[in-house]
Order: structure tokens, then C-alpha cells, then sequence
């Protein structure tokens, strides 16, 4: 299946290149890996006197995530730029590219609205199907997280053409597309269903706050970023650049 081969290849591409993947995202990630960790130390824990987080902690949760933002953005358009140009950083951190980024979170934004608004009038019949029988909640649900990814998918080639200053539009992207139809259907399934699988040992875990699970969410967040932007340009390349991964 074509949708196993995207995800195959988009796997590979990030351990074949572990280096320039650490080079790009290590320090930007480390951002968001310190965002997680104020995170946990500001949940409360349910003792008297910790229902509260204070000031000073929130304002550090909030600032970190805002750079946390900036730094998931710019690993994104580094790692396009370096899977489809061949551009590899010089020094600690990959260029930065301060037009590229702010484009790119625009199209994200863009890309997200659309995708929301599609899930809430996908979200009506579905309601009204779990409404009159209880037992099918679960499989569409994950349906409709399977069509979420699926649509970010098809129009979320818009990212690694942004990233290295293509212009394209929604339709355009959705054209390139669609003759990968059954390729991102696959792909979207085989997204959902790792999803669950490497979330299925945090949820098991009788304490959720533990520092395990906190080692445990960065290492594999940083594999589901880097497999994940792979994911988007390798689509890119066989859409619209007509790249093959065979």
C-alpha cells in the first residue's frame, strides 16, 4: 500500500539523518521539552494548598509555550528545507527565516480553521448516529479524528511549499492531491493508529505526573514531530514535484 510506503519512507528519512535531525530540532526542542516539564510542575496535585498556580509560574508556562510555538515552527521549515533542498545548518540552530515562519503559521492557522469547521459539521450526523446507538461511539470518533488528519493531509502540502517560498493555494493544494486520494486515506489510519499506540504506556500509567512519563512524552513527541513534518513534505514531493519513493 502507497500509504505505507509514505509512512515508511518519512520514518527513514528522519533515522537516516538522525544527525541533521538533532542539529536542526535539539536546542528548539529543548524549548519545548522545558515548556512540558513548567507545565507539570505547575498542575496541581491535589494537596491542600496546591489548588492555585501562582503568578510568577504561570507567566513562565505562558512564555514558554509562546516559544515553544516559535520553535516548533522553525524546526518544521528547517526540516522541509532540508528534506526537499538539501539545506543543513551550519551552527546550533538551522537559519532562521523569520518570513518563512510567520508565513507558515499563518497557513497553519489557515489550514487548522478549515479542518475544525469540517469536523463540526461532520460532527452532527455523527452525534446523531451515537445518539441512537451508544455502542459506536468509540470507532467514530476515531473516524473523525481519521477524516481531521486525512484533511490536514490534503491540504497540508501547503506547508512544505511555504517553507521553501513556493507559492500555492488551498485548491491548488487540493488538486495536487487528490490523485494521492487512497494514498492519504491510508495514511491518515496509519496516523491515528500510532497515535494511539505510543499514548496507549503514558495512559497505563498509574501516575500521570511522573517524571517517566514526562522522559517518556519528549522522546516520543520528538519522533511524532520529525516523522510527522517527514510526513507532509514526502506528500509534497510525490504531489507536486512528482518525487518517487519506490
Amino acid at each position: 500500500m502507497r500509504g505505507w510506503q509514505v509512512f515508511k519512507h518519512s520514518f527513514w528519512i528522519v533515522i537516516n539523518n538522525l544527525e541533521v535531525a538533532f542539529r536542526i530540532s535539539a536546542v528548539l526542542y529543548a524549548v519545548q521539552a522545558l515548556n512540558q516539564v513548567l507545565i507539570l510542575m505547575a498542575t496541581p496535585t491535589g494537596n491542600v494548598g496546591e489548588t492555585v498556580v501562582s503568578p510568577g509560574m504561570a507567566l513562565m508556562v505562558l512564555a514558554t509555550a509562546f516559544l515553544a510555538i516559535v520553535a516548533s515552527l522553525w524546526i518544521a521549515v528547517a526540516w522541509h528545507r532540508f528534506v526537499l533542498t538539501g539545506e543543513i545548518p551550519e551552527g546550533a540552530l538551522p537559519k532562521w527565516q523569520g518570513g518563512l515562519v510567520l508565513a507558515y503559521l499563518g497557513r497553519s492557522v489557515m489550514i487548522a480553521l478549515l479542518v475544525s469547521l469540517a469536523v463540526v459539521v461532520a460532527m452532527i450526523p455523527i452525534g446523531i448516529v451515537m445518539a441512537a446507538a451508544p455502542g459506536t461511539g468509540l470507532p467514530l470518533l476515531m473516524a473523525l479524528v481519521a477524516l481531521a488528519v486525512y484533511l490536514f493531509f490534503r491540504f497540508g502540502v501547503l506547508l512544505p511549499a511555504g517553507a521553501i517560498d513556493r507559492k500555492m493555494t488551498l485548491r491548488e493544494a487540493w488538486a495536487a492531491t487528490s490523485k494521492e486520494h487512497g494514498t492519504i486515506v491510508v495514511l491518515s489510519l496509519i496516523a491515528v493508529f500510532f497515535s494511539v499506540l505510543v499514548q496507549l504506556p503514558a495512559w497505563l500509567n498509574p501516575d500521570p505526573q511522573s517524571l517517566i512519563n514526562l522522559v517518556y512524552s519528549v522522546v516520543v513527541g520528538w519522533f511524532a514531530t520529525m516523522i510527522g513534518v517527514s510526513a507532509l513534505t514526502t506528500l509534497y514531493g510525490i504531489s507536486v514535484e512528482g518525487r518517487d519513493i519506490d
